[in-house]
């Protein structure tokens, strides 16, 4: 079916809206601030359908990357507070301001959270052409490789992210020598990995499933105090004795410009809850190695709060630009 007659369809099956409820007027815009491909993407296309459906206009996805994610959450901060320009985006919201010491936007005062989707475990990993079968071989291998000059690529989705500080704090802790290499999103990223421009690195399971299962990446450890659901054979940094990650959980969700009006800022989280209560969604993001656990405005709020200051102190004293 046509695209256009499929919308049509979904705005004739939408439920009736509540009296007095906020509906939008046209089209909205979901900025992505990493390029398509990468798991952040994925997520935000998965959840902009049903809410197409509900809100009876297209939720239409914006891909705006650079400067660690920075650029399309600023562009949202700035935007018109009226429903019509929302922010599907993970930790490095808050990260990438604090370790980079660029301040375009303030985290916590400058978005209203209207939703949490989810939270994925993230997998240290590397070429599976490389030697080492578990992370006690990796390790040494690495620190052989350092000592001798010949160092490996450290690869992250963005400077400052989960990726490169987890990544950081092992290859420094550990003495390993590695050459850290940042790339605009999670997406580029895996390509490297493919061309083996990049050696090893920490990903989401959602970006990185496919490869592991074809065999050209090796799964090391998970960061976290669990292990992976959909990959429970990983185990994690703790269990293998390296500590790295403990109690990490980051956020995946749903956020619009401050001082969006009650209304429209209401409309939107009901909206969310009621895609994210969709157990076909909730099925997908099991199956893509995303943890389906919704959280309202206000426990989204204080998670970004928990994951800022957090993030202040696990970053204290660390080189993330030059690491």
């Amino acid at each position: 079916m046509h695209r256009r007659s499929l919308l049509a369809s979904a705005v004739l099956a939408a439920p009736a809206l509540a009296q007095g409820a906020w509906q939008p007027d046209r089209p909205i815009r979901l900025i992505v601030p990493f390029p398509a491909g990468g798991a952040t993407d994925v997520w935000a296309r998965l959840v902009a359908e049903p809410m197409t459906e509900m809100l009876r206009v297209p939720v239409l996805i914006e891909n705006r990357s650079g400067a660690s994610g920075m650029l399309g959450a600023d562009a949202v901060a700035k935007a018109t507070p009226d429903g019509h320009t929302l922010l599907f985006t993970i930790t490095p919201l808050v990260q990438s301001p604090i370790v980079l010491n660029q301040h375009p936007y303030d985290a916590v005062r400058d978005f209203m959270p209207i939703g949490q989707m989810g939270t994925t475990t993230l997998v240290f990993m590397c070429r599976a052409a490389l030697p080492p079968r578990n992370l006690a071989e990796f390790i040494a291998y690495a620190q052989e490789r350092g000592r001798a000059g010949r160092g490996l690529n450290l690869g992250s989705w963005a400077a400052g992210s989960t990726a490169h500080v987890f990544a950081l704090q092992m290859n420094n802790g550990l003495n390993m020598g590695m050459t850290h290499v940042a790339y605009r999103g999670e997406a580029p990223m895996v390509t490297a990995y493919l061309s083996n421009e990049v050696d090893c690195g920490i990903n989401s399971l959602t970006s990185t499933r496919e490869h592991i299962a074809s065999g050209r990446l090796r799964p090391l450890a998970a960061l976290g105090d669990t292990r992976a659901g959909g990959m429970p054979e990983i185990p994690t940094f703790i269990e293998q004795g390296v500590d790295i990650g403990r109690g990490w959980s980051g956020f995946a969700g749903l956020l619009g410009p401050a001082r969006m009006p009650a209304a429209v800022h209401a409309r939107l989280a009901d909206v969310f809850r009621q895609t994210m209560e969709r157990e076909t969604i909730r099925a997908r993001l099991r199956a893509m190695d995303t943890d389906p656990v919704w959280l309202g405005p206000a426990d989204f709020g204080a998670s970004i709060v928990r994951v800022r200051d957090l993030w202040i102190e696990l970053t204290r004293g660390m080189d993330l630009q030059l690491g």
